[in-house]
């Protein structure tokens, strides 16, 4: 917590030092399934359009963390390649204060068939201020030609100050979900993303 945006510097050391360290929460992968009881779950679902062009600015946005480019929050490296096992930071600004939240890329779903899906998910590290877990998909169902962006997490507090504003925490978390979306909607129509992926 900070009331300066972190440096590169910092951003860098805060990830040295949390990526040799293990997960906050047990239910490793748990939403490509059952969230685990005990945790407060949140889902998102849009539809971002149709047909296999949209799908593939879709999943180029993934892949350049678009869904996290939204002014009061970024992916911190947004170079940070979507592989199981990477570590990224997590940058979140409200009422004038930074917060930096460490997570480790739990696993990644890469499947071409009738249904296509791209994305994954990460889990939190001691370094994040909730614990839990949150994965970001986009599918393409070729039976309707639609094209979706799910996003489904579950978490719970891991530091004291979420703990005492959860209130304000919970309409944050609301506001991430809706704001993500509509992140991935700009990034999708915008056409920009083709032609990372």
């Amino acid at each position: 917590m900070s009331l300066r945006k972190p440096t590169t510097d910092d951003l860098r050391g805060f990830l040295a030092t949390q990526s040799s360290l293990t997960f906050t929460y047990a239910a490793l992968g748990a939403t490509a399934g059952t969230p685990p009881p005990g945790y407060v779950v949140d889902r998102t679902r849009i539809k971002l359009g149709e047909g296999e062009a949209v799908f593939r600015s879709a999943t180029a946005a993934l892949r350049q963390w678009a869904q996290f480019d939204l002014g009061w929050v970024e992916a911190w490296s947004p170079d940070t390649p979507i592989r199981t096992g990477e570590v990224v930071a997590v940058l979140g600004r409200a009422f004038g204060v930074w917060w930096v939240n460490a997570c480790r890329i739990v696993y990644v779903v890469d499947e071409a068939g009738p249904v296509s899906r791209f994305g994954f998910a990460y889990g939190t590290l001691p370094g994040h201020a909730e614990s839990g877990e949150e994965r970001f998909p986009v599918e393409w169902d070729r039976g309707d030609d639609g094209v979706w962006y799910d996003i489904l997490a579950f978490s719970r507090p891991n530091h004291i100050l979420i703990r005492l504003g959860y209130p304000i925490v919970r309409r944050t978390q609301k506001r991430f979900g809706r704001d993500s979306a509509a992140s991935m909607l700009r990034a999708v129509s915008s056409g920009d993303e083709v032609m990372g992926g």
